[in-house]
Formats: structure tokens, sequence, C-alpha cells
């Protein structure tokens, strides 16, 4: 079980913030780093030395913890982190970071709809209006103008989203039973293992000249940072705030991410596309924020994952 620690509320909502903040520059990063290793391999790699990084530095947490239920549960978060992040990075490959920031965002939207299938308690009407305004912003940030088709990567930027969406689920339903420490050790190299294989298989050997210093210092960013101190902010974080207050955090993750992009990649971002992000963000907001107004975020979330809790169990 989880410890308890005499820690404000608020702290673990600036974990959660922080996280962010790290996260948006990530979408510059890794768009450079896809360029030189494929997508699987990439994601392997990465998550790979985050997860022995972190079972070195936290070896003590993982004293009792090598048992089926723990292992099973990081196996569980390894496999839909993994599809997430590899998902997200196909995508990366094929579209912008700020783009690819905003579209990730409306897993804030989905999860509603997730509890839904595995809770049956119904989206609010907020939520589904959220939806509507989430999918028009994603009309304006991703359609072709013209025509109603929509770019490779954009569409897999989506996808990534419902998995980034149970991975929010899941996190706040495992970390309830299993160290949150030890469970972020495992879903790392399990996640890591899945992108070496898969990579292994299916995409082509890198180019070992390309990997250059700026690559290191890239992959060095990826690996302590976006992963190591991001996963561990918010593993914990999100063990300790409601899920609606906690995703509504995280999706401060796309606002960074368009800052960074402009500022670091030197993306253009069109008047069409920030009317795009502004309804996505706005989608967000109504999602989480209203329904929070009718009942306290915590009531909310204990009621939906004690029902959660007991259907996985």
């Amino acid at each position: 079980m989880t410890e308890k620690r005499n820690i404000p509320n608020v702290a673990y909502k600036l974990m959660l913030l922080g996280a962010t903040i790290i996260w948006g520059i990530a979408f510059v990063v890794m768009k450079d780093a896809v360029d030189v290793l494929p997508p699987a391999q990439l994601i392997g790699v990465r998550f790979l030395l985050t997860g022995l990084l972190m079972a070195a530095v936290f070896h003590r947490s993982l004293a009792g913890t090598v048992n089926g239920p723990c292992l099973w549960a990081g196996f569980a978060l390894g496999a839909v982190t993994f599809l997430a992040f590899w998902v997200q990075t196909v995508g990366l490959a094929s579209t912008t970071p700020a783009k690819n920031a905003f579209l990730t965002a409306t897993y804030c939207v989905i999860v509603p709809f997730l509890l839904w299938g595995l809770t049956r308690k119904r989206p609010t009407l907020a939520n589904v209006g959220a939806a509507f305004m989430g999918i028009a912003g994603i009309g304006l940030v991703s359609l072709t103008a013209g025509s109603f088709t929509m770019e490779f990567g954009d569409t897999m930027t989506l996808l990534c989203a419902v998995f980034f969406a149970a991975q929010i689920i899941a996190i706040s339903h495992y970390s309830k039973s299993f160290n949150v420490l030890a469970l972020t050790v495992y879903q790392f190299l399990f996640g890591g293992v899945m992108g070496l294989v898969l990579g292994g298989l299916t995409e082509p050997a890198p180019d070992l000249t390309a990997l250059t210093p700026e690559f290191a210092f890239n992959l060095f960013y990826l690996v302590v940072f976006a992963s190591g101190v991001c996963y561990v902010l918010q593993n914990v974080g999100l063990a300790h705030v409601a899920p609606a207050q906690g995703s509504l955090l995280l999706s401060l993750e796309s606002v960074f991410g368009v800052l960074a992009s402009v500022l670091l990649y030197g993306e253009v971002v069109t008047g069409r596309m920030m009317a795009g992000f502004a309804l996505i963000f706005a989608a967000i907001l109504v999602s989480e924020l209203i329904p929070a107004r009718k009942k306290k975020s915590e009531d909310v979330s204990e009621g939906d994952f004690e029902e959660l809790a007991e259907i996985a169990s």
C-alpha cells in the first residue's frame, strides 16, 4: 500500500504542474530524436534506461514487490504506457510538436467516456458538450482546409489520446493497492522491453552515424527528466489528487508544448490553429470544472474508483 505522509495536497498538485512543464519541452526534444531512432526503438531505449535508472535509485521500494499481483499491475501499466507513447511518437514524426501536444491533451475529454464503459457511470451533459467542443477544435487543428481529410500524424495522435486516458485510469486504480515507485519502475522496464522487441521485429536498424552528441543530450533529457522525474511526479501526484483535478492539471502540458514549439522549434501557429487549440482547451475546462461544481472532486473520485476497483479486482 502507498505510505501516507503529512504532505499538503497543494504539493502534489505542484508535482503534476512541474511534470507538465518538462513534458511540454519534451515534444520538441522527441521531434528531433525520432529523426534518429524509429519510434518503437526510441521508446524502448528511453523506457528501459529509465526503468534501470529508477530501479537503482529506488531499489529499497522494490523490496517485497516482486510478486505476481504487483508485477501484473506493472505489466498492465507498461503496456498501456508503451502504446500511448509509441503511437504518439509515430504521429509526431508526421505532424508538428504544437499539434501533437494539443491533440494528445484530448485524453482529458476521453476519460469520462472510458469510465462509463468501466463503471457504467454516465458522462454528464458537460462531458458531452466538451466532447463536441473538442471535436470542433480537432477539426480546426487537423482537417485539411477545403476537405474533411486528416493527416496521418494527427490521426495517430488522436489514437494515442485514448491510450493516455486509459493510463490515467489505470494509474489511479493500481496506485491505491501497490507501492507507487515500484509500479513506476516495472512500468518502464516492461514498456522498454516491449519497445525493443517491437522495434527489432518491425523497424530498420538505426544509422549509427546519426548518434550524435545532440541526440545523446536529447536522450538524456527524455530518460532522466521526461520519463524518470516526470513519472515519479505524475504517479505520486495522481495517488493523492482526484483524477478530475489531476487530468486537468496534466492538460496544461499542451499549453507548454505549444510555447516550446514556437520558441524552440520555430513553429508558426496560424489563427485557425489557435482557434482550434482554444476550443480543445475550453473543452478540457468544461469537462473537468463544471462537474466538480456539483460535487466535491474528492468525493466523485472516491466513488468512481471504489466501483472501478470492485470491477477490476
